[in-house]
Formats: structure tokens, sequence, C-alpha cells
């Protein structure tokens, strides 16, 4: 699983790149909560968040992903 919050750069969306190419749930946060949008939205402009969701539901995204694998 990857998850990616608020930040700059562009290598954590590489990264998730190679988790979502694998088959792996992928999580972003969305652009309203961040402070800087910059490294989600270069994952969700990779096609690589299978999810973009608020800060305040990133962790449980991440166990309904986990439930589901």
């Amino acid at each position: 699983m990857g998850v990616l919050l608020t930040g700059m750069g562009r290598d954590g969306a590489r990264g998730m790149a190679a988790i979502r190419e694998k088959g792996g749930p992928t999580i972003a946060q969305d652009e309203a909560t961040c402070v800087v949008f910059g490294m989600p939205r270069a994952a969700i402009d990779l096609g690589a968040a299978l999810k973009v969701v608020p800060l305040d539901e990133v962790a449980g995204e991440m166990v309904r992903l986990v439930r589901t694998v």
C-alpha cells in the first residue's frame, strides 16, 4: 500500500506508481486538505492514486482497502 500526503516533488508519485503497477492499493490526499498539493497531484496525474480522499479519511480508507485485499 502507498499513501501520499501533502508535499512537493515527484519522487513519491513515481514510487506510488510502482506500487499501483504491481496491484497494490494507493491513496493520495485531496487538494483541499493539503498544505502543498505537489506530490499528491503528481500521483494523480500519473494515474497512480486509486483513491483521493481528505486527510481525515485516509486512515479509514487504508483499513477498507486492506480488508478487501
